[in-house]
């Protein structure tokens, strides 16, 4: 399963990729709206960060807009993915750019209909929104389920699942579980993902028990470091 950073901060794209773990990023215009910087140059900013999709988001609301704004977007860089809402018109907008070769990430999506004309229209992308579904007291992950199981019954349909609103640690876990393509999500997430109190505790045991090491007399036919035999694990 792919992971993408949602985020327009540059510094914070810059330091999350360095990791190694960020194989793309999806933002939108609100996103970059409170960096101040014009919308254009940051995504060709984090284009030349991340090898891999970039998801840039339309503004129009008709599908002659939203396809001409796509193809402006989708020159800034190769990796680029136009994101279109997914309403009617970002359905037509969708099709046009895909027969023009342009990646399309279809947004906001709530149901597994939805989900299904998206796919239809040729989109590269499907975001479905679980956090939001959460927020109103329904499962979205289970829609997830629905539409990673529906999509894998129709071969010829090769819209990825890309969940999206994504909040906590635990939805990775579930979106990895039922074989979803990629999650993208905001940096918080991204380090929810690495902790472990169980990990904290353990390195500061194998410190504790080299600290103590380094303080006694040595032994110098005794192995060195952390992971010498005898040691904690």
């Amino acid at each position: 399963m792919r992971i993408f950073l949602d985020t327009a901060e540059v510094a914070e794209i810059r330091r999350y990729a360095d990791w190694g773990v960020v194989d793309g990023v999806t933002t939108n215009p609100s996103l970059v709206a409170r960096s101040g910087r014009v919308f254009e140059e940051v995504v060709a900013e984090i284009c030349a960060i991340v090898d891999g999709p970039v998801s840039a988001e339309v503004t129009a609301l008709d599908a002659a807009g939203m396809v001409a704004e796509g193809r402006r977007l989708a020159a800034i860089h190769p990796n680029v993915v136009v994101k279109v809402p997914l309403v009617p018109e970002g359905l037509k907008a969708t099709a046009a750019l895909r027969a023009d070769g342009v990646d399309v990430n279809v947004t906001l999506c709530f149901s597994l209909p939805q989900a299904l004309l998206a796919a239809k229209a040729g989109a590269t992308y499907v975001s479905p929104f679980v956090g939001r579904l959460d927020d109103l007291g329904q499962d979205g992950m289970a829609l997830i389920d629905e539409i990673v199981t529906a999509l894998r019954a129709y071969p010829a349909l090769d819209t990825q699942v890309l969940v999206a609103s994504v909040r906590n640690a635990e939805h990775v876990r579930r979106a990895a579980l039922l074989g979803a393509d990629a999650v993208t999500l905001p940096p918080k997430v991204l380090e929810q993902l690495v902790a472990h109190e169980l990990t904290r505790k353990g390195l500061e045991a194998f410190l504790a028990d080299w600290n103590r090491r380094a303080g006694a007399a040595p032994d110098p036919a005794a192995p060195r470091g952390p992971g010498a035999p005898g040691g904690r694990s």
